[in-house]
């Protein structure tokens, strides 16, 4: 039998969250207003399944380029090459300073 090439395959290990972390994520990650040109991680919360990017950009830096309606644009490295993304805050996180 064929194996199923949906949207989340392959994603059992990569979008499952720790006992502890389930359930919907705290609400100061959706409120958080980024800014153009802020560097963010995309960290894809698997609760949410709305402005969900593609399971290859999880973990991945990327900088914000505007807001759309809820969501933001954000242009990631990919491969040699930059890739335009819609996200939703959900799923991604202010790049730490080290």
């Amino acid at each position: 039998m064929k194996h199923s090439v949906g949207y989340r395959n392959r994603t059992r290990t990569l979008l499952k969250k720790k006992p502890r972390e389930r359930g919907l994520s705290p609400i100061n990650r959706i409120l958080r207003i980024y800014e153009a040109g802020e560097k963010v991680v995309v960290k894809i919360d698997p609760s949410a399944l709305k402005g969900m990017p593609h399971r290859r950009f999880h973990g991945k830096t990327a900088t914000v380029i505007e807001r759309r309606g809820r969501a933001y644009v954000v242009k990631a490295h990919m491969g040699g090459f930059e890739k335009v993304i819609i996200v939703r805050p959900e799923h991604i996180k202010p790049l730490e300073a080290k």
